[in-house]
């Protein structure tokens, strides 16, 4: 793990149950406690867990009705500063995926601007944050964002582009297998070995 945070050394399971006390009873007072919350557990971190803890927080059930386009920004700061798969994919896939699936209208032209950014972290997270939504997948959205990333040579992109169309194999096979042809040589052999895995 390339990590600029030192780590305290919890192994997953262990962080969660030292989580699960401190937040059973938790109630924000309000969306702005709960942002504030997550940004500050989020900056002022000094090892990695604590990021993980933050991540919690945000995913926290009372904090559900928040998940909206407004919080966007919130989640952009956290893959832009996290900059690594281990934070990147649980907001990409929780909590981007969450608010894309209730607010469909309003957070795609956000997804649709970081899958051209310059930040190979918010690219990423355009591909994959429809990871788990079977048939309300928004293809167009997802062939967009593949398309606009498909010739990168980042093995982070690659692994992602394939990661997105494995998935969705599992609802649309056809779909994908029509994808992965019409992609041709353009498709990286990582991202096709990924994609048609289990087709």
């Amino acid at each position: 793990m390339k990590s600029a945070l030192p780590y305290y050394g919890l192994p997953s399971p262990r962080l969660k149950a030292e989580l699960r006390p401190l937040l059973k009873d938790w109630q924000p007072a309000d969306e702005g406690q709960w942002a504030a919350t997550v940004r500050t557990l989020w900056d002022e971190a000094t090892h990695r867990e604590e990021w993980y803890a933050a991540i919690a927080v945000a995913r926290h059930r009372r904090a559900r009705a928040w998940l909206d386009e407004t919080s966007l920004d919130l989640w952009e700061h956290l893959v832009v500063t996290g900059a690594w798969w281990d934070v990147v994919d649980d907001v990409a896939t929780h909590l981007v995926g969450d608010v894309l699936a209730r607010h469909r209208a309003a957070a795609t032209p956000v997804v649709r601007a970081w899958a051209t950014d310059d930040d190979l972290w918010l690219r990423r997270t355009a591909v994959i944050c429809q990871v788990g939504h079977r048939a309300e997948t928004d293809l167009d959205l997802l062939r967009y964002a593949i398309e606009a990333n498909v010739d990168d040579t980042s093995f982070w992109l690659r692994k992602a582009i394939g990661w997105a169309l494995r998935q969705h194999a599992h609802t649309d096979p056809d779909w994908v297998r029509a994808e992965v042809d019409r992609l041709g040589d353009r498709l990286s052999g990582l991202s096709r070995r990924e994609a048609v895995k289990h087709l």
